[in-house]
């Protein structure tokens, strides 16, 4: 394992092969689909070991649904404090 690796599990408290599958898994879904948005915060908020209210999932998921304007991290981390 290379030092970004431990860096990254170090400071997320999640091993790098997690993080990897969470990653094909955003590659392989559609961000235009409510059901799939939905798999995917619960599987993050699991992995990351944090609560994700009902209030908070439904903005994300409007948000990746409905916003017109181009999504980043930025934008995701606002949704996220």
């Amino acid at each position: 394992m290379d030092d970004f690796s431990k860096k990254i599990e170090k400071k997320t408290g999640v091993k790098m092969d997690e993080l990897m599958q969470v990653a094909q898994s955003i590659k392989g879904s559609d961000l235009q689909d409510e059901k799939s948005i939905r798999r995917l915060v619960r599987k993050i908020s699991k992995l990351a070991g944090k609560k994700v209210s009902k209030e908070k999932e439904d903005r994300i998921v409007d948000t990746l649904v409905n916003n017109k304007k181009k999504i980043n991290s930025n934008t995701i981390s606002k949704m996220l404090k």
